[in-house]
């Protein structure tokens, strides 16, 4: 086994920026598409270098990356326009952003965005269950209040578009909205937020384009944060936080079949919380809204043995443990996965530490690992016929 390799500063980032750039274009040459890719990371690399020598300031990291054909090339000093047929610019981070380059953010003024009582009670109702917000201090919290704008929105109005650059992130306080991808030019529906949720924080998390097309299917209503306040307390706040976690997460079982890439964006959704000795972390029969990673301590599964007494709705304390979970372990996937209500009450034994992603984020991020997931659900299955001669998950 070799030890002691230290990864050099800098590679985590410039294969995450290569390898969404590979994802998101689909070349039918990676090879070829990696030359083109690496050669225009190095000449910005080294425009970077030249620019930081005539200037006191830095210029902020990043790469503007485009694919021309021979005619785009001869057309490039005359055609600027953005928005050209052949020559379409596409701005894309080679590396993850990194809060310690915005030296001044600090000094920046606070953007606060007046707000009437009811108004102010409205977005805190709407961001009580953002997990972004989640890790904030109570300070932080309520900057990040203060610079939200009420958006109001009409049908068919589009919220975000794929491609576009990310200028604000947005909590949905209520209204239906439709999301589409394109997908060999055409856009298909690949979900939905019906009254609760948020979304456009990857690109300004990433420095990337749009992901996708966000379209309100009936009035709402959103709130706004603008990008550098994003940038100043959220993308910082969660820099700190994948210090803390980036190392656990890499020793997660079920998460070693994710890219690099991919973890780091699970990371940044994580959010903690702590469990006293007892505590019932999920009740069965309730709604599943996130999924459970153990950080620390244990906690133990447990289902309820008159089935049909549950059924009926009586109440029946008898349970019987089936499962615990310790560190680095998972739980709370099962109705996620089925789209059922929970299937067994999970209790905290001793202080124990999870980190929790909600289902929304579970549906984005974790869909290579569902296969995963439902081989471990067969065998909880089987580890309930022989407990109680049937599958409570069946019921």
């Amino acid at each position: 086994m070799m030890t002691n390799i230290g990864i050099p500063a800098g590679l985590k980032e410039l294969l995450q920026g290569f390898t969404v750039e590979v994802l998101r274009r689909r070349p039918p040459n990676i090879a070829e598409f990696g030359v083109q890719y690496f050669t225009h990371v190095f000449e910005n690399q080294r425009n970077d270098q030249r620019a930081k020598k005539c200037s006191s300031k830095p210029a902020r990291k990043g790469i503007t990356f485009e694919i021309h054909n021979s005619k785009d090339e001869e057309e490039e000093d005359s055609v600027k326009s953005t928005t050209h047929k052949y020559n379409r610019r596409v701005s894309v981070c080679a590396e993850a952003y990194n809060p310690d380059d915005d030296e001044d953010d600090d000094a920046e003024p606070r953007v606060v965005h007046p707000k009437t009582d009811e108004q102010r009670r409205r977005l805190q109702d709407a961001c009580k269950d953002i997990l972004l917000f989640k890790t904030l201090d109570q300070e932080q919290s309520s900057e990040v209040l203060d610079a939200m704008f009420e958006v109001l929105v009409k049908p068919q109005e589009h919220i975000i578009d794929q491609g576009d650059d990310g200028d604000n992130f947005y909590v949905i306080e209520k209204g239906v909205y439709d999301i589409f991808v394109q997908k060999e030019g055409v856009p298909v529906q690949v979900g939905k937020y019906d009254n609760k949720g948020s979304f456009g924080e990857l690109a300004l998390m990433y420095n990337t384009p749009r992901a996708a097309t966000i379209i309100a299917t009936q009035e709402g209503a959103l709130w706004g944060l603008d990008r550098a306040t994003f940038h100043r307390l959220i993308v910082k706040n969660n820099a700190k936080k994948r210090k803390m976690y980036e190392a656990f997460i890499d020793c997660v079982p079920l998460l070693n079949s994710l890219e690099l890439c991919e973890r780091m964006k699970i990371v940044d959704v994580l959010g903690g919380r702590g469990f006293k000795d007892g505590e019932r972390i999920i009740t069965q029969g309730d709604k599943a809204d996130c999924f459970y990673i153990v950080e620390s301590g244990e906690v133990k599964i447990m289902i309820k043995t008159n089935v049909s007494a549950m059924k009926a709705g009586q109440q029946d304390n008898a349970e019987v443990e089936v499962a615990r979970c310790t560190r680095g372990q998972y739980f709370g996937e099962l109705a996620l996965v089925t789209n059922k209500p929970r299937a067994a009450s999970v209790y905290a034994v001793g202080e124990t530490k999870c980190l929790v992603i909600d289902i929304q984020a579970f549906e984005r991020l974790l869909g290579p690992c569902m296969d995963i997931m439902r081989r471990n659900i067969s065998q909880y299955e089987e580890q309930l016929v022989a407990l109680f001669g049937s599958s409570v998950l069946n019921h």
